[in-house]
């Protein structure tokens, strides 16, 4: 095949489309696919992945996929493997794999670049490759270098686009069906290829932009408006505590306003896979330009002092009403209602509190004690430096001093508002500022921002 035959890609059986990263972006696209009747071949280095995937365990946030990922499994539409394979039809390799924040010893692009070269391996000419994960600014053109010291030519007879990935985890009214996106595509078959396949991803919403580096920036700037704007709500939280003002009370009297002004609230900090790490990838590019970028590097820093405030506002308070030094952290993973535990303030705060010689529990209805060697590496932290709790019956916090409310989850919901209500634990500590004030309370409540 000299070229990208555009006509290959039309017939769903005649082309393999192979999912590389399983996690909670390739999973549901990998879902999507198969059940719109692709021939789907699923890619994950993670073997425990891979096997729990074989049997049908899906995790929290996957169930709801359950019913049509095994229908897809059933129907032979989804293999499972660790590495791609030779084969003779037309493929498509669609790259979501995790970017980590890059260090002295590594660079961000690095699963990256493992995933394209293991597909190159088992590809040809007149292949396609999409990349979905979130990369710094010049990795596009960086991966086109890859593929050409393999003699395919980008654009001519292999096929390259950047079509970033846009997903909110338990996000109702915006999933992976109605999300817009971008898209940078080599050239124009590449294009009319990738229509058609995200035609049964989000209805073929494509916004189509001239240069790689142009859809980079636009998916590191997205994220770092968010946290911008979580740190300028967080900063106002902190001078509302001083002027014994409720924050809340003001976002919802500036949302009001009808245009220029989008509402944020306050929090522990941006944790998870996106806000904390994307940002960086324009601080990089501005570094490598010899130019700063204050206002991200501002914010990254305030983001990262979260924590640390939170911590000595419930030693404050432990102090003044004389209580027992420990804390309860309620709500471990990143966001409310995932199980997803990436970057989580909440283990930042807890390791302040340590510090402090506070004696710290945790819970979570999503934590997985099977996962605590993955939670330990993806926080940061070398041993799991809390008690866990399985429930939060009476017995289990009966002797609880204080509890930290990081995350809101639905599951937990209805218990931690019974234990404000009956008074059972002395002190609660709201970072999200979700529970609702009531005189009949002993406890004490008080939230981030008053």
């Amino acid at each position: 095949m000299s070229g990208i035959d555009t006509e290959k890609f039309v017939d769903k059986k005649s082309f393999v489309i192979e999912i590389f990263g399983l996690g909670y972006v390739g999973f549901p696209l990998a879902v999507r696919l198969a059940s719109a009747g692709f021939q789907i071949i699923g890619i994950d280095v993670n073997q425990e992945r891979i096997k729990r995937l074989e049997n049908n365990k899906l995790m929290d946030s996957e169930i709801h996929l359950e019913k049509e990922y095994i229908q897809c499994r059933e129907e032979n539409n989804i293999k499972l493997k660790t590495s791609p394979l030779d084969s003779d039809v037309p493929k498509i390799g669609i790259i979501c794999v995790p970017t980590p924040i890059p260090t002295k010893n590594s660079s961000s692009d690095i699963f990256v670049k493992l995933a394209v070269e293991s597909f190159l391996d088992c590809s040809k000419s007149g292949d396609v490759i999409i990349l979905e994960s979130s990369i710094e600014v010049g990795t596009t053109e960086n991966i086109m270098k890859i593929i050409e010291d393999k003699g395919l030519e980008v654009g001519k007879n292999f096929g390259l686009c950047f079509c970033p990935e846009r997903i909110d985890p338990s996000n109702k009214e915006w999933g992976i069906e109605n999300i817009p996106r971008v898209i940078y595509c080599s050239d124009d078959s590449s294009f009319k290829i990738a229509k058609e396949i995200y035609l049964h991803v989000n209805g073929g919403n494509l916004l189509k932009v001239n240069s790689p580096k142009i859809a980079e920036i636009v998916k590191s700037f997205e994220n770092a408006f968010r946290l911008v704007n979580i740190t300028l709500v967080n900063e106002l939280a902190i001078l509302c505590d001083k002027l014994d003002v409720n924050v809340k009370e003001i976002i919802d009297a500036a949302s009001t306003k009808p245009f220029g002004f989008l509402p944020h609230y306050p929090g522990a900090g941006a944790g998870g896979h996106c806000i904390p790490k994307d940002p960086r990838f324009l601080l990089e590019s501005a570094k490598k330009q010899g130019i700063k970028f204050d206002t991200i590097e501002h914010a990254l820093k305030i983001n990262e002092q979260m924590p640390k405030y939170i911590a000595n506002a419930i030693e404050n308070q432990l102090q003044t009403k004389r209580l027992r030094k420990n804390v309860l952290v309620c709500g471990l993973s990143y966001k409310a209602n995932v199980e997803d535990m990436r970057d989580s303030p909440s283990f930042k705060i807890i390791t302040e509190l340590k510090n402090k010689g506070i004696e710290v529990f945790g819970y979570d209805p999503f934590f997985n004690p099977n996962l605590i060697e993955k939670y330990l590496t993806e926080n940061h932290i070398s041993e799991l430096n809390f008690t866990k709790l399985d429930d939060l019956d009476h017995e289990t916090i009966k002797e609880i001093s204080c509890m930290c409310i990081v995350q809101h989850h639905d599951e937990s919901e209805s218990r931690i508002k019974q234990i404000y209500e009956k008074s059972l634990i002395p002190f609660i500590y709201d970072c999200q500022s979700k529970l609702l004030k009531n005189a009949q309370s002993n406890s004490h409540l008080e939230f981030l921002g008053n």
